[in-house]
């Protein structure tokens, strides 16, 4: 197991990056020492264009784990092709198997995230008493429950949980995501900044609404 941001661009893309050299400007460590998977189902650029992106990509310090939604074949000097976050092609092929499933349970924090610490519970629901500050960051297999501020990154859903939700008393975060959807702090607009909030995932998109 191993975590991953999904980066989906979108047309045009000047436009895309620009908003992701936004992101970078107003949080330097959004991506350090985290592996991306880079999602153009929406973007289907030619061969060309995706090596393009990826230099871009690359120039910024990405580091692409692999690329979805692109047709095969893709050149061999880009990173691989995958499909539901896995390789395909004759030499990733494997005999199937069945996974044991852990017990869900629950992990409490009783103090505050502070920056630089990972928190990490793909089994259920992790409540954070505190804050969580920004440049830390929690993950959950299921929801996350903030009792403070939520400065950081926030990812639930981790163990592909698209109902899972994120909780927080003071809405302030870098970035969110539930299951494999992800959006940055460039993206949620201020008009809940330093609300009661909860984040949910509806349609293949991430809502945010007040707490009443």
């Amino acid at each position: 197991m191993f975590r991953a941001v999904s980066l989906a661009p979108e047309a045009p893309l000047a436009d895309w990056l620009a908003l992701l050299d936004a992101a970078l400007k107003r949080s330097a460590t959004l991506f350090d020492d985290r592996a991306v998977i880079l999602d153009v189902a929406g973007l289907k650029p030619a061969p060309s264009e995706l090596e393009t992106l990826i230099a871009e990509l690359s120039a910024r310090k990405l580091r692409i784990l692999g690329i979805e939604g692109a047709e095969a074949p893709l050149p061999s000097l880009l990173p691989p092709r995958l499909v539901g976050g896995r390789p395909v092609g004759d030499a990733f092929e494997a005999p199937a198997f069945e996974e044991d499933k852990p017990g869900v349970s629950s992990l409490t924090i009783e103090g505050s995230v502070r920056s630089g610490q990972s928190i990490v519970h793909r089994e259920g629901d992790v409540t954070v008493m505190g804050s969580v500050s920004s440049g830390a960051e929690v993950l959950a297999g299921g929801s996350i429950h903030v009792y403070g501020a939520l400065r950081g990154r926030a990812i639930a859903g981790a163990a592909r949980n698209p109902r899972a939700r994120i909780y927080c008393r003071k809405f302030e975060p870098e970035l969110l995501g539930i299951d494999r959807l992800v959006r940055t702090a460039e993206d949620m607009g201020t008009h809940l900044r330093g609300q009661a909030v909860q984040i949910w995932s509806d349609g293949g998109a991430i809502k945010i609404a007040a707490l009443g």
